[in-house]
């Protein structure tokens, strides 16, 4: 039997210690992202511009983002356009370096993670793989500017290279004739998709690894025996056990990628964010960072901010539906079921369970 000491000792608390050590957090958050997320709604339904926000306008900025303005040269109308054609190029962007990252990190991940496989010099490989996430995304975005010129007279670092295996043609006067890596459409989607999934996929890598690592070994060596091939093992093992890994990593990537600002917004030439590359972090931005503060659109850039969180609201719902596990739910709702015709059987006896 325990004594009077021990009771004591069992009854002592250290819950209280933890929430002191995590009480800073939540008084940073309060005063640095809460209350202006609160105070970014409260400006949504406000006028647009210093002025402005003294004069309510209810829902008018949604619907001129949503659906703009019968009079075709109305400002809502080119607000609506804007909007409609940021969030196109903010899907496109981050579908275009989410597929090709997810392919490239799982591949490296199940090759890494191969128990037959001794792959000298793995961990200086994985390291090497992952140091492009420390890099900031302004240098790489200056980088890549450079890199990827396109003038005539200094057509970059590739297109120089492209000129000189043939790929790119020269023009008279020594100058080149470049492919429009900045200012074209698809040429300047693609590189900026290179760049986010040269920088991320080193970090997706690691934590598809640890997933990999997390699985039981048992089940591997159990698939050996069986004869299994590794097309096999990773279809019917490892892939389906990664389920949980690659839900994080889908709604992370895509929270990531529709709030993508610094590296469209850098990657220009002359100063100038091209239509075909500016995201809604971009457009957010350009809205309320003018000089005249009166020409300022701040209650549509409010409004374009929480409808982009209601966007990558309910995008992430569908994703974690759509990743869900199966076969858990079907045996919640088998072990309800049970419990139920339990506590059916208990009452018909009288409360009392045979």
């Amino acid at each position: 039997m325990a004594t009077a000491a021990q009771r004591r000792i069992k009854s002592i608390s250290y819950a209280k210690y933890g929430y002191i050590f995590i009480l800073p957090f939540f008084i940073v958050y309060l005063f640095f992202q809460f209350w202006p997320l609160i105070n970014t709604f409260i400006v949504s339904f406000h006028g647009n511009s210093d002025t402005g926000l003294d004069t309510f306008v209810g829902v008018k900025n949604y619907t001129d983002l949503l659906f703009g303005s019968k009079n075709q040269f109305a400002l809502a109308t080119q607000v609506h356009e804007s909007f409609l054609r940021t969030l196109g190029n903010t899907v496109i962007l981050w579908v275009g370096n989410f597929i090709p990252q997810i392919i490239l990190s799982l591949s490296l991940a199940v090759w890494f993670t191969e128990a037959n496989l001794k792959i000298p010099g793995k961990e200086f490989f994985k390291i090497v793989m992952y140091l492009p996430n420390i890099i900031t995304a302004a240098s790489v975005a200056v980088l890549f500017v450079q890199l990827c010129g396109q003038s005539e007279t200094n057509p970059g670092a590739i297109n120089s290279l492209l000129n000189k295996i043939g790929i790119v043609k020269s023009l008279p006067g020594n100058k080149v004739d470049c492919i429009p890596f900045i200012e074209g459409i698809w040429p300047s989607r693609i590189i900026i998709m290179f760049i986010q999934t040269w920088m991320w996929f080193g970090n997706t890598m690691i934590m598809l690894m640890s997933g990999i690592q997390g699985i039981n070994p048992s089940l591997f060596e159990a698939a050996a025996i069986d004869g299994a091939s590794s097309g096999q093992v990773f279809r019917k093992i490892t892939l389906p056990l990664l389920t949980p890994i690659m839900a994080y990593t889908l709604v992370t990537s895509m929270i990531g990628g529709l709030q993508m600002f610094d590296i469209p917004y850098l990657y220009n030439k002359d100063g100038k964010v091209g239509e075909h590359v500016e995201t809604i972090a971009a457009l957010i931005y350009s809205y309320f960072h003018v000089a005249d503060l009166n020409q300022s659109k701040l209650g549509y850039s409010g409004a374009a901010s929480i409808l982009l969180f209601f966007i990558t609201l309910i995008l992430g719902c569908i994703a974690f539906y759509m990743t869900r596990d199966k076969d858990e739910i079907a045996k919640k709702k088998q072990r309800k079921k049970i419990a139920k015709q339990l506590k059916a059987e208990s009452k018909q006896f009288g409360g009392f369970s045979i």
